[in-house]
């Protein structure tokens, strides 16, 4: 029987650092290596925070004062904000499906599960999202042309990497019990994955998902650059012509449309988890 708690003897906090810690070593360790970044590098603090750079940087944001907000060019933004938006969402959804496929063979079911295909499965995800987006945009508009099909292609190709690897992890963590007790009843793998492992798995899926969606907003408007169409495109070009009123407005676009779906994104997450 334990004594009661006002009888417990109590205990100092551990020393922040003990060299018999391996968290602690290890640290160390790690703020030894940022610190020789930092000195290695060639960054010249000086110039960077000196009068002169700073008053440049002022007069180069003064350009974007006010920003363009006739009717015709916010039409011009709202559409290609409209278009980021579509190249996000179906990029996320063909990535989420395909990651699913892929990462039924990259992942072990069970602890008999051989799984042959697992490293094979993981090596492709590995490449997948070895690239990134901006080369598949670049490989890809070789392909399919200059507009947001090459965008979409892109993000789905890279995200699809991502998501199966993510996919792979949770189904492999997955409590096996439900499984086990199906498999001894003489279910087959399908109906063990559906009526076990993908009721676990499927709220956490689709927080990996909805997350990739916020952080292709972000990509699908970078894509824009390369020719992807949406509002990068738009970005790319007016800031080529040093339009800045308009690039002001393209921005703020951007920073609203990326604004909104992170908002959205939360609230869908935080009802997932309930």
């Amino acid at each position: 029987m334990r004594p009661p708690a006002a009888n417990r003897p109590y205990r100092l906090p551990p020393p922040l650092f003990d060299a018999r810690c391996r968290a602690c070593r290890l640290t160390a360790g790690v703020l030894l290596l940022v610190v020789a970044s930092f000195a290695s590098l060639d960054m010249h603090w000086g110039d960077f925070l000196s009068v002169a750079a700073l008053a440049s940087m002022g007069r180069f944001l003064g350009e974007f004062a006010p920003p363009e907000l006739s009717a015709g060019f916010v039409r011009s933004v709202v559409d290609a904000a409209w278009e980021t938006l579509a190249m996000s969402a179906l990029g996320t959804l063909l990535a989420a499906a395909a990651g699913v496929l892929l990462a039924l063979p990259a992942s072990r079911l069970h602890d008999q599960d051989r799984a042959p295909g697992r490293a094979p499965a993981r090596l492709l995800l590995n490449a997948l999202r070895a690239v990134p987006e901006l080369v598949w945009a670049a490989l890809l508009l070789i392909a399919a042309g200059l507009g947001p099909f090459a965008g979409t292609l892109a993000l789905a190709v890279h995200t699809t990497g991502v998501l199966g690897r993510l996919f792979a992890e949770a189904i492999e963590n997955a409590a096996p019990g439900p499984a086990a007790a199906l498999r001894t009843q003489g279910c087959g793998t399908a109906r063990v994955f559906l009526y076990a492992t993908l009721p676990q798995v499927l709220p956490q899926l689709m927080s990996y998902s909805l997350y990739r969606w916020e952080n292709n907003i972000r990509a699908a408007a970078v894509l824009g650059v390369v020719g992807a169409g949406g509002l990068g495109q738009m970005l790319s070009f007016h800031m080529g012509l040093f339009q800045m009123h308009k690039t002001a407005t393209v921005l703020l676009a951007m920073l609203l449309l990326v604004a909104l779906v992170d908002g959205a994104s939360f609230a869908w997450r935080r009802w997932l988890t309930r």
